[in-house]
């Protein structure tokens, strides 16, 4: 590319100081010449902003008074790359590693044509290797999101969603639709940025030649990954299902309530406190 699109690294964390030197250290290896990085700290109180900052002095460092949650902290990072000219935004998970030539090829991608709104490396899971997402679908009936983990032969194809995990978006986008939904405090934000992006007219896509790497941090704690997965769920489909769909949205709805009541009953889930703590938050909340 002769002139090389300023992209911004927003790089969010919360309590990551077992994951995110790793994550930076990765990053700051780019080989892609107009990039800057931005680390949004939500509060952390493991040491991990003061770590990071003593050891990588070229990002830009924004401190959240509290813990602001994935959206509305990323919307912080957000902002401050757009007021700063970037043509695109990368939101990259604080437990994510990059090749070097990864964004290289998601920026190449991206300049073939103005439509091509949001990207996405194919991304592994940092332990085994193995293809963690290579594309993502919405399973309306469902009601939850698919990871796709199989290879494709094309060099970049359509995906009905993107992964937060790392996501290229280009400015446009948060132009025509907005940041983030900061309704979502943890999980489903990125599914519902994907839909509306694609109903504005822009098309998500998967990079072959990219490749990221995830090693999960939130599988360490269970019950608030669960938590935050249900409600965040209940909201991206009372938003975005049509009226057909929302029918079915308060009929599979009840049937997950009386099955969540029979794992209480019987205690065959010892998560099913959390989901009936899920369902009664959503029920009082308005969104």
């Amino acid at each position: 590319m002769k002139n090389s699109p300023k992209v911004f690294i927003v790089i969010l964390n919360y309590n990551g100081r077992d994951v995110i030197q790793k994550c930076l250290t990765s990053v700051f290896k780019i080989n892609y010449p107009n990039f800057e990085v931005v680390v949004v700290d939500n509060d952390s109180s493991d040491g991990s902003l003061e770590l990071v900052k003593a050891n990588f002095s070229k990002a830009n460092f924004i401190k959240n008074e509290t813990n602001l949650g994935f959206s509305a902290g990323n919307n912080v990072g957000i902002r401050f790359a757009l007021e700063r000219m970037a043509d695109y935004v990368l939101l990259l998970n604080n437990d994510a590693e990059v090749e070097k030539d990864f964004l290289a090829k998601l920026v190449e991608v991206g300049e073939k044509g103005k439509r091509y709104g949001i990207l996405s490396p194919v991304i592994f899971n940092g332990k085994d290797k193995k293809v963690w997402f290579s594309g993502g679908k919405i399973d309306w009936l469902r009601m939850k999101t698919v990871h796709e983990t199989k290879a494709n032969t094309k060099d970049f194809y359509e995906s009905e969603f993107i992964t937060g995990c790392s996501m290229l978006v280009r400015a446009e986008v948060f132009k025509e639709i907005g940041l983030l939904d900061e309704d979502y405090f943890l999980y489903w934000e990125d599914a519902d940025f994907s839909v509306r992006a694609r109903k504005a007219g822009f098309k998500s896509v998967v990079v072959s030649s990219s490749w990221a790497y995830h090693t999960e941090k939130s599988e360490q704690n269970s019950k608030n990954k669960t938590y935050w997965l249900v409600i965040s769920g209940l909201i991206f489909f009372k938003k975005n299902s049509n009226f057909i769909r929302k029918m079915w949205f308060r009929i599979y709805l009840s049937a997950r309530k009386m099955k969540n009541k029979t794992d209480l009953l019987l205690k065959k889930n010892e998560l099913a406190p959390i989901v009936q703590s899920a369902y009664k938050d959503f029920k009082n909340a308005k969104f």
